[in-house]
């Protein structure tokens, strides 16, 4: 057994097999973050992101400018790039709006938005929001959708760290980072 964080390969134990049977999937292939993942089947059970079901409180829109935001802020080409490609446009992010995830453009965003990315932003740098952000945090969200967003920021670092830690490379559909406006 490797001491490496690396994903792996088939074939698979029957137990993780099983598990690994409920991530998406394209064509029968199954991404390099999910066999990391499978290195352990508790983590591999713990770690469904079962944030991005359709019961979710939020609109795909709000979920992934979460997301985005969260990846880019700890620097998570692999999972920002993935989530870029399969769901930017789903979620009618223009192209300035993906790329000031990364880059920190404002003026692109409603304001509710720019409140959003506020947020994400203190809970990525203190875990804490500051008294304007936390007014503006519970007026434009419910304790559902406030907790819905809490949950993407936490899953998406947890997200970020492994893929980071395990130097995965970017799959070859997934979107690079901006390098500058």
């Amino acid at each position: 057994m490797s001491n490496s964080l690396v994903p792996i390969e088939a074939p698979f134990p029957p137990d993780v097999a099983s598990i690994l049977a409920k991530y998406p999937q394209q064509d029968g292939y199954i991404l390099s973050l999910f066999r990391t993942f499978a290195n352990s089947p508790r983590f591999l059970t713990k770690a469904v992101p079962n944030l991005l079901d359709k019961g979710s409180p939020l609109t795909l829109r709000t979920r992934e400018i979460v997301i985005l935001r969260t990846t880019a802020k700890r620097r998570c080409e692999y999972e920002w790039g993935v989530h870029v490609a399969i769901f930017a446009r789903a979620a009618r992010l223009t192209e300035d709006q993906v790329r000031a995830t990364v880059l920190d453009d404002t003026e692109c965003w409603s304001p509710s938005e720019r409140g959003l990315i506020s947020a994400v932003d203190q809970l990525c740098d203190t875990a804490i929001l500051d008294d304007k952000t936390g007014a503006q945090f519970r007026e434009d969200w419910n304790v559902q959708e406030q907790l819905e967003i809490l949950a993407l920021v936490g899953n998406y670092t947890t997200i970020s760290l492994v893929a980071n830690v395990a130097s995965l490379p970017r799959e070859p559909f997934a979107a690079r980072f901006p390098t500058s406006n």
